[in-house]
Formats: C-alpha cells, structure tokens, sequence
C-alpha cells in the first residue's frame, strides 16, 4: 500500500514542480539506503523555509518524522540484502549510536513490519521473511507427516524383529 501510493505520488505530472520532493521521493522508492547526514544537509535549507508553513513546532515534528520514516527505509532495505548483519554495522549504515538502532529496529519488529531477531550477546540481527499462516500450517503438516512415517517404519521392523525371534526360539 505505501509502496504504490509512492510509485503513484512519483508519477503525478504536478510533482515537477516541486523538483526537490520529488528527488525524496526517488530516494524513498529505490532500494538502496539513504545516508541521513547527506539527506539533512541537502534538505535541511528547504525544511527551514518551510517551518513557517508547517507552524513551528509542526516543523521540528515533520523533521523528525522524515528523519524516523528514513531510518526505517533503511532498516527494511537492510532486511532485503542482509540476513545476518551485526548490530555495529547496522548502526554503522544507519549513522545511529547502536542503542539508538537497536531501538529502531525493535519497535519496527513489535510493529510487526519487520521479521528479525536480535541476540544481543554476540551483537547479531537476524532477518527473516515472514510466511503466512497457511505457509506454517502446511510445513507443520508435512513435518508430521514424515514423523508418522518415521513412527510407522519403526513399529514395521520391531513387529519383524519379534516375530524373527519367536521363530527363533520355537525352532
């Protein structure tokens, strides 16, 4: 949904007109992670005449939603070519202090928009793909269904080796 409401936003006719949104919105549908410190800097002048617009404080929030909305670009950009990645790389692509990242990144994972895991001892993220409940029902399925069969075979060779031993002993 978000994905094609940009694609959409970047195609209307009348975002030529305000050509620095539309290089943000390039930068935001592409796949490639976005260095906020350079971000800043080219928008920062923009962001500024435009404070007065958004009302003051209105401004200082919008900032610091653009800086929040890129981090989490980045996370999920992370997510689609890593999956493992150190927390000190992370924090490292993401120019946050690793507290700062970690924190990103789980409430991204408590907001479920992210499959990962942390370990914290040895400083690893890893990320998964989410699967979709009939996905999981289907492997729990198939994985009983090799169990059973495992279950079957077994009991097959016991009853053979019981009567191979009852032969056996009647002989």
């Amino acid at each position: 949904m978000q994905s094609s409401l940009l694609n959409a936003t970047l195609e209307d006719k009348n975002l030529s007109e305000i050509p620095n949104f539309r290089l943000l919105l390039k930068q935001l549908v592409t796949m490639e992670v976005i260095q906020w410190t350079s971000l800043w800097e080219f928008f920062k002048e923009e962001y500024e005449k435009e404070k007065d617009l958004l009302g003051g404080a209105l401004g200082a929030k919008a900032s610091e939603d653009l800086r929040l909305r890129i981090i989490e670009h980045n996370i999920l950009v992370v997510s689609k070519y890593y999956a493992r990645v150190t927390l000190e790389r992370l924090a490292d692509l993401l120019c946050l202090t690793l507290q700062e990242a970690e924190k990103h990144l789980s409430d991204m994972v408590n907001s479920k928009s992210l499959v990962a895991k942390i370990d914290r001892p040895m400083g690893v993220v890893s990320f998964r793909t989410t699967q979709d409940s009939n996905g999981t029902l289907n492997s729990w399925a198939t994985s009983l269904e090799k169990l059973l069969d495992l279950v079957e075979k077994s009991c097959h060779e016991i009853h053979k080796e019981t009567m191979i031993h009852k032969t056996a002993l009647k002989v």
